[in-house]
Parts: C-alpha cells; structure tokens; sequence
C-alpha cells in the first residue's frame, strides 16, 4: 500500500507529552495517529466525544461582556480571585 506524509502543527508541550504517552504504551507519532484515523474511518465518527467548552458559549460570553461594561461603567463590584490552593 502506498503511503503520503501528512503534517500537522501543534503546541510543543502538547507533542513531547503525547510522545512520552506514546512511548509508554510501545507507540510511536505514526502509529498512534494512524490509528486515529483507521478507528475514524471505521466508524465513521470520533471516536470519542468532543463537546464545547462552557465558558465560550454565546451566553457566558454576553454576560461576561454584560460585567465588563458594567465594572468599565462603575457598576457592580470586583471580587478577588478564588486560586486553586484556597478551595
């Protein structure tokens, strides 16, 4: 079977953890995503499910702007950041 390259750009962070991934279950880059797409193709979807991130829907990203004018305008009241380690 005759093959093709295929290039594709990602973080640089991204690409050295998914190569570790790889490397621990005995794969290499090539492997791993002609797997991907052999299981794409063979069900004829992802074969995983992708859904959208909250924060980025149209009605958070209206109240978001909505706070902003707001807090701009000098309405509303800052609150500080809640970090991780204060949970």
């Amino acid at each position: 079977m005759a093959t093709t390259s295929v290039t594709i750009r990602m973080d640089e962070n991204l690409k050295k953890q998914v190569e570790t991934l790889f490397d621990d279950m005995g794969l290499n880059m090539t492997t791993a995503i002609t797997m991907f797409a052999k299981a794409v193709v063979r069900q004829n979807k992802i074969p995983f499910e992708i859904t959208a991130d909250p924060f980025y829907s149209e009605a958070n990203q209206a109240h978001l702007r909505k706070a902003i004018a707001d807090l701009e305008a000098g309405k509303g009241k800052v609150h500080e950041l809640i970090e991780a380690d204060d949970e």
